[in-house]
């Protein structure tokens, strides 16, 4: 019989709605607040987010329409994206688990984050803004927020932590071929940025400071709006648009998932594969294990559940989230888009009642780039060092299979490609 090895929906399947899992989580999920001293950041928020992600972002309602401009936007960045079987790899690791995997690693600028980019900046556009600013970690989502401004005819202002601009020369020129500026931060261009900046010019960043730089530059510009490329629901619920896609494509593969598994940091990639998902689990009953693959360097789901900010400099409100401290230091990584003190209110309060699991894998990185050159040598696609672990925790959950003789189906996404990110795999395995 022929095995079939990857299932593309038509462009007519693309999803015309997003789905917001708020509407099936009930009224206990726990409201953004303000800190007991200072300035309300609640009433701040119309000067910082989008006025249309702002409705979404408090929604409870179950579907959300994607604008018809909006769609013609996702074909043109190769929506929707294949879900591939993984029978090479099965065949390495001798393992009765079928592995699929989706490919986020098609989109234009390498991952899933151009998902929300041009959301994002399609009601940029439309609410009358001529610039965007925002933050960025590995850089993925900086690049897809320049890639959806230049689409939709907006600048782009972006904060590099400074740790990754430093070795990802290619990266930041994509980002400048897409009209982008970006910034190691600490940058010299906000208030806040130099206060670090001035203290230590090679101080590494984090997230938590570009976003806080991010919120100050749109803020002191009234034609400017900030973006923020994870954690929040409305970022995650742009994203389902993955999950979506992919369970059309079990029906077509005539399986179902036992097991889910991506990477996390603030949680949109692990949002948006899973929450479709998760919302069967709520309504139908549905038994499925959600796992997200994190590094020791910011295990933030191992973190306390409590209110904080989500930014360094304090300027956003009070969210409750598992969260590590939001001025908690951090060594940074290859794979720097898991470096984030705070996961997503959604996913947090999913993981407080018992619904995801977690791993945790070594900062070193040997043990994980290993697991990812094995799907490179098998499957042939370049994973950026996120979504390698990714492909750590699948494999590592095929292989207890393999222990248990248990035929489970695993689910796993790789939410961008790798071919800006040799150096860092270089680095890890002292590859010459």
């Amino acid at each position: 019989m022929k095995m079939r090895r990857v299932v593309n929906l038509s462009l007519d399947e693309l999803p015309k709605r997003w789905y917001n899992i708020l509407a099936d989580i009930g009224p206990d999920f726990p409201p953004p607040k303000d800190p007991p001293t200072g300035f309300s950041r609640l009433a701040n928020l119309p000067k910082i987010l989008l006025a249309e992600c702002l409705k979404q972002e408090m929604s409870n309602e179950r579907w959300i329409d994607i604008p018809e401009e909006l769609q013609q936007l996702y074909l043109q960045a190769s929506r929707p994206r294949p879900l591939f079987r993984a029978y090479n790899l099965e065949k390495r690791l001798d393992t009765p688990a079928r592995l699929y995997y989706k490919g986020e690693f098609f989109s234009p600028t390498g991952s899933h984050k151009v998902n929300t980019a041009l959301a994002q900046c399609y009601y940029a556009k439309k609410e009358g803004y001529k610039r965007v600013t925002t933050e960025t970690g590995a850089g993925q989502w900086g690049t897809a927020l320049a890639y959806g401004a230049a689409l939709t005819g907006l600048k782009c202002t972006i904060y590099w932590v400074r740790a990754v601009y430093n070795w990802k020369e290619d990266r930041k020129n994509f980002m400048q071929l897409l009209g982008g500026e970006a910034f190691a931060s600490p940058s010299n261009r906000t208030k806040f940025g130099r206060s670090l900046y001035q203290k230590n010019k090679n101080n590494p960043g984090s997230l938590g400071i570009a976003i806080t730089e991010g919120v100050e530059d749109a803020q002191n510009d009234p034609n400017a709006i900030y973006c923020l490329g994870s954690v929040l629901n409305h970022v995650l619920m742009h994203q389902t648009i993955i999950g979506l896609e992919t369970q059309k494509q079990f029906e077509m593969f005539d399986d179902y998932p036992d097991i889910m598994i991506s990477c996390l940091g603030g949680g949109s990639n692990f949002g948006g594969f899973v929450l479709p998902f998760v919302g069967e689990v709520l309504t139908k009953g549905k038994k499925i294990k959600f796992l997200a693959a994190q590094s020791k360097a910011a295990p933030n789901l191992a973190g306390e559940y409590k209110y904080d900010f989500a930014d360094y400099g304090e300027l956003t409100p009070l969210l409750k989230m598992y969260t590590l401290g939001h001025k908690t230091l951090m060594k940074p990584i290859k794979g720097d888009g898991l470096r984030y003190h705070g996961c997503s209110p959604i996913i947090s309060y999913l993981r407080h009642k018992k619904l995801i699991d977690r791993v945790a894998y070594p900062i070193d990185e040997k043990y994980v780039f290993q697991k990812a050159r094995m799907f490179i040598e098998t499957e042939g696609y370049l994973p950026a060092p996120e979504s390698a672990y990714s492909i750590c925790a699948a494999i590592d959950q095929a292989l207890e299979c393999k222990k248990t003789g248990q035929k489970k189906t695993i689910a796993f996404n790789i939410s961008g490609h790798g071919f800006m990110d040799i150096p860092g795999y270089r680095s890890v395995l002292k590859l010459k």
